[in-house]
């Protein structure tokens, strides 16, 4: 369980299909805040608020300084191992088919969930736009889940159920196409920033950290470490630069400025939202009638928000940038962010679930899952199979689970990946200290360790539903590990075949 796959066949596959050096620093960037803006920031803010109060400030920039440093170590194996299958195929070059598949599995549940929770977001946001563009009130039972006080979230699982057939076609979607996207998004938060600078009151910003900094070591969910923990969710798409490394001039300059350059305009950008919700309008939590402390996304909190009347604090709105603005005499543009948030994070969804298909595909091909997950559809070619188990998932999810746990969940498998590669690039310094590196992440035996620390300190800040989440679906996943894959895997049976190697599945949405 220990077989690596030869880092060899891999590049020589990289090798055959190298692609051309064309990205400068400006690029890189820009790529970065186009992948990195927008879901986070629309769908998290009321959690943040909830957890840590304006205290969520300083977590964006926590969660923001351990997006930078394992972004460093990403980018390392990224040029060294430039072929797709993400943290997968890294683990499984350096640090064996076991660790391999847990990572594997862990990224099906990261993009799995973090699908569900952009679907569970654009519900909030579309169900929103309905009621004040259209005067439609989509029904509370339909409109949320068991914990949001209803009982199914049908636009959620209707807008999932539309990606899940859109990857299926195999439809491509236009880089023209996504660079609007990209751009609506940004419009739409620098006006939500322009609109709530200029009428900030300082008063709103105390007690800055209600809840306090969070006890990492006790149940964790509140606070500012337990707000980051969660905004960490805001930041998922950064690795987009690090991938990228293959087509860059200069890489061992370039790649580093567009990494860090995107995230700290990011950051600043999350600020500046931030720093407007709370000024403008007021992020305080939201306390039981006795003061008593409520969960973020818990069904006790929709109850006490029911009780609050129409003017709903932040922390109770599931639109929270639309509301604020349409609370401070700005509805038109209110729900002009609304709908921009309705047109651009459905391209997130996809986004993610392409990412979830791919994994599924890479390892059922690499002979760890059945072979029918990699079967193509004969006319679409794509894996429609895997397409449609992971919609199917992705819908119940969506349809069930409120927006900041699903968020919570995604991040559980996420940092357990991110710490994983961090801890393999060191390993690689000392066995392959001669491979080529066109990026080699400086002082990487100080950033990567602050990159597994910065990682184990935000999981453990995580609810304790999400920290039992992960070592309950990683159990599963070493039952049909050990009861399948270790049998079956190629590597094992010594089928390995470079064209097979890229990672990529044939046809898709790019």
């Amino acid at each position: 369980m220990w077989r690596v796959k030869p880092l060899d066949q891999i590049l020589a596959t990289a090798e055959k299909k190298s692609l051309h050096r064309s990205l400068g620093a400006i690029q890189l960037t820009l790529l970065g805040i186009g992948a990195v803006i927008g879901t986070g920031i629309f769908v998290l803010t009321a959690e943040a608020a909830q957890k840590a109060g304006p205290g969520m400030m300083v977590s964006f920039i926590i969660a923001g300084a351990v997006c930078a440093v394992a972004a460093l170590c990403y980018s390392e194996l990224a040029s060294m191992v430039p072929v797709a299958g993400s943290a997968y195929t890294y683990s499984y070059a350096v640090l064996g088919e076991i660790v391999a598949w847990l990572v594997g599995w862990a990224l099906i549940m990261e993009y799995a969930l973090g699908a569900s929770a952009v679907a569970v977001g654009w519900s909030g946001y579309i169900t929103g736009l309905l009621h004040s563009f259209a005067g439609i009130t989509i029904p509370a039972a339909l409109a949320a889940g068991p914990d949001g006080g209803g009982i199914f979230n049908l636009p959620a699982v209707i807008i999932t159920a539309l990606v899940t057939a859109l990857l299926v076609v195999g439809t491509k979607e236009s880089a023209t196409a996504n660079a609007v996207l990209v751009a609506i998004k940004v419009i739409a938060l620098t006006a939500f920033v322009a609109c709530t600078l200029p009428i900030m009151h300082l008063h709103n910003f105390h007690p800055f950290a209600p809840k306090g900094w969070g006890n990492p070591l006790g149940s964790g969910g509140t606070g500012v470490l337990g707000a980051a923990a969660s905004i960490f969710f805001a930041y998922v798409g950064f690795d987009a630069v690090s991938t990228a490394a293959e087509e860059t001039k200069n890489p061992q300059r370039n790649v580093p400025i567009g990494l860090i350059g995107s995230l700290v305009i990011c950051t600043i950008f999350y600020l500046l939202v931030a720093g407007g919700a709370v000024g403008a309008y007021g992020a305080q939590p939201v306390y039981g009638p006795h003061g008593e402390t409520i969960a973020a996304g818990s069904r006790a909190l929709t109850e006490r928000c029911a009780q609050l009347g129409a003017h709903l604090p932040l922390v109770c709105s599931r639109e929270a940038l639309a509301h604020v603005l349409r609370q401070v005499g700005h509805p038109l543009i209110g729900n002009i962010l609304g709908l921009a948030a309705g047109f651009a994070l459905p391209s997130v969804i996809l986004l993610m679930m392409f990412g979830q298909t791919r994994i599924f595909f890479v390892m059922a091909r690499d002979g760890l899952l059945p072979k029918v997950l990699s079967s193509v559809h004969p006319r679409f070619k794509t894996p429609h199979v895997v397409t449609m188990i992971t919609g199917v998932g992705v819908a119940i999810a969506a349809g069930l689970l409120p927006v900041g746990k699903l968020a919570d969940y995604s991040n559980s498998g996420t940092l357990f990946a991110f710490g994983v590669v961090s801890l393999a690039v060191m390993i690689l310094r000392f066995t392959a200290k001669d491979r080529h590196r066109p990026f080699k992440a400086p002082l990487l035996f100080v950033v990567a360790p602050m990159s597994i620390v910065g990682c184990v300190v935000l999981f453990i800040s995580l609810p304790i539903e999400a920290k039992l989440l992960f070592p309950i679906w990683s159990a599963i996943g070493l039952a049909l590990y050990f009861s399948y894959g270790f049998w079956r895997s190629n590597v094992r049976r010594g089928v390995i075949d470079v064209e097979d190697l890229d990672g990529s599945a044939p046809g898709g949405p790019f």
